[in-house]
């Protein structure tokens, strides 16, 4: 019997512990292309910049965070918009997850764009058409 709840509280430890995509809580749609990624920490989004620059795949970063309410509400469209354009990596990364990686955001939610390496295009704020264009524009 103990060994039930021992168990469930161990569920509920790690529950509270997700980060990236899995910790913000929301329902989001499944990316069966494999270029959805996520930065949990400071480490990981340096380790994902590098790659970005060093292979110059086309990428977005979508810089947000589980408390801003207009973050939520645009991150499933993101999710979403990610099986649309499966040549292009998209990368969702928490500013309090990677704080000292994105010292320099000011405003959540911004998305960066990259090509060949280099940060070409910034978008402040939400808007589905918007970042679909913008998507379009750099893929």
């Amino acid at each position: 019997m103990e060994g039930g709840s021992g168990l469930s509280l161990r569920v509920s430890e790690s529950e509270e512990k997700s980060k990236g995509l899995e910790g913000t809580g929301l329902n989001l749609p499944l990316n069966p292309h494999g270029n959805l990624k996520s930065a949990s920490s400071d480490q990981t989004l340096m380790e994902i910049l590098q790659n970005i620059r060093s292979s110059k795949t086309p990428a977005v970063i979508n810089y947000g965070a589980s408390w801003c309410r207009l973050c939520s509400q645009i991150l499933p469209t993101f999710c979403k918009l990610s099986n649309n354009f499966p040549k292009l990596s998209f990368v969702y990364a928490d500013i309090d997850e990677c704080p000292e990686t994105t010292q320099h955001i000011r405003y959540t939610p911004t998305f960066h764009f990259f090509r060949d390496g280099e940060r070409v295009d910034e978008m402040i704020g939400v808007g589905e058409e918007r970042l679909h264009d913008r998507l379009w524009l750099h893929s």
